[in-house]
């Protein structure tokens, strides 16, 4: 694909451009406008960069002018609330690379391939950091013949739950066009989130000392205990009351580990009883080592073909019906039932891993941070969990966890022989 010509119909680049800023009234950068001619000119484009640097406006007017010129274009991105997000930012339809594959429920296979390809000119890939090498190649596969690809993703962030570290490797590669974007603007420039979230990425510490009006906070504590105690504070009254955030539908807590007194089941346990206490006339279900009430936030664990619900999806237990022996949880718009015995798919949520926050944004999150959790102290992953809030960050912990993880840039190597198989 790479080595075939671009087909899109003939631009002439100096009028869309004027014509596209005129539509959007979004003025380009110059290093934004050579990324347009770049994507505008090549069959498959990659484009790279941090928060703030503009990969959503640059997004946007490459959407703006192909579709002038009746490019057909799909959206998808690997989770529902990336896809969730592009949707917003383009105002066009993206669905989740499953669901635009059409994922055939009970096989988990794809009807479109090589055979069935997808009805598109151009297929956008959003946070493609997060896909593995398994979906990207059944996304490559289902594009036409003459088709184009975009990938648009963070190649500083982790890299996919499952194997593999695609984006990373068809950079280093050499063989495909990349638009790196670097300059941070203005606006970004203002939020101390997408500063810290910058440094972070070339190795720097971030500036620890805050004015009270800032969106990025660090609040040192030693002890495990007093830094769960304090982030208990944060969460029940100190966002709520400064921010008028919700604790439990606005605020989401992300840890390093899943293990530890500051990890994933300990502070799901603590923050449950603290956020969400039983009361007495409403049922309760305690299966598969957790305790699941009516308003509960829960994240799903595996991929459910069926209905439709993927690993990383976060929703919000609305009903439990005992007789019946169903849960009915919230995902966004939609209600799904689940049979207790489907309780094994689904954990509590009020704190998950940065892993599982791979492709969400939360208007608020807080990370403890302990030397406890030194084995995946790395930066790639404070650089993602920092880059997950929107309005306000707030780490809590020590400064040498901050710092260890901070120099850390040692990634775990993935074995895909992908790389070796491009470069050859």
């Amino acid at each position: 694909m790479v080595q075939g010509p671009s087909v899109y119909p003939p631009i002439d680049f100096g009028r869309a451009l004027q014509w596209c800023e005129g539509k959007t009234g979004k003025i380009l950068s110059p290093s934004q406008r050579d990324a347009l001619h770049t994507v505008l000119t090549c069959r498959v484009v990659i484009i790279t960069g941090g928060p703030g640097v503009g990969k959503t406006t640059l997004l946007n007017s490459i959407l703006t002018i192909l579709r002038a010129k009746h490019v057909r274009c799909l959206l998808c991105a690997p989770t529902g609330r990336a896809a969730k997000r592009l949707s917003e930012a383009t105002g066009m339809e993206a669905k989740t690379i499953h669901r635009l594959l059409e994922v055939q429920p009970g096989t988990g296979r794809f009807a479109r391939d090589e055979s069935n390809p997808l009805d598109c000119d151009l297929l956008v890939i959003d946070e493609a950091s997060m896909v593995d090498v398994l979906l990207t190649h059944s996304a490559l596969k289902a594009v036409p013949l003459r088709g184009s690809v975009i990938l648009v993703g963070d190649v500083d962030q982790l890299p996919s739950v499952g194997p593999g570290n695609v984006l990373k490797d068809l950079i280093d590669c050499g063989r495909v066009p990349i638009v790196r974007l670097t300059e941070v603007f203005r606006q970004a420039a203002d939020s101390q989130i997408i500063v810290t979230a910058h440094r972070i990425r070339r190795g720097l510490m971030p500036e620890l000392g805050q004015g009270t009006e800032s969106d990025f906070h660090f609040i040192a504590r030693d002890e495990p205990e007093r830094t769960a105690a304090t982030l208990e504070d944060v969460l029940r009254n100190r966002i709520p009351h400064r921010f008028q955030l919700d604790p439990i539908r606005d605020v989401q807590v992300l840890c390093p580990m899943n293990r530890g007194s500051l990890g994933v089941r300990e502070l799901n346990q603590r923050l449950q009883r603290l956020l969400n206490p039983p009361k007495h006339d409403e049922p309760v279900v305690e299966k598969y080592g957790w305790r699941f009430q009516i308003r509960d936030k829960v994240i799903q664990t595996e991929n459910n073909y069926e209905k439709e619900v993927f690993n990383g999806d976060i929703g919000t237990i609305e009903s439990i019906n005992t007789i019946e022996h169903e849960v009915s949880i919230r995902f966004d718009s939609r209600l799904v039932a689940y049979d207790f015995g489907e309780l094994d798919e689904l954990s509590l949520a009020y704190a998950v891993t940065i892993h599982k926050s791979q492709g969400s944004e939360f208007p608020a999150v807080v990370i403890p941070l302990s030397t406890q959790h030194y084995l995946l102290l790395q930066r790639n992953l404070i650089y993602t969990g920092i880059t997950r809030g929107k309005k306000l960050v707030v780490l809590i912990g020590q400064r040498k966890a901050l710092g260890m993880a901070v120099r850390n840039d040692r990634t775990q190597r993935r074995y895909s022989g992908l790389l070796e198989s491009l470069a050859g």
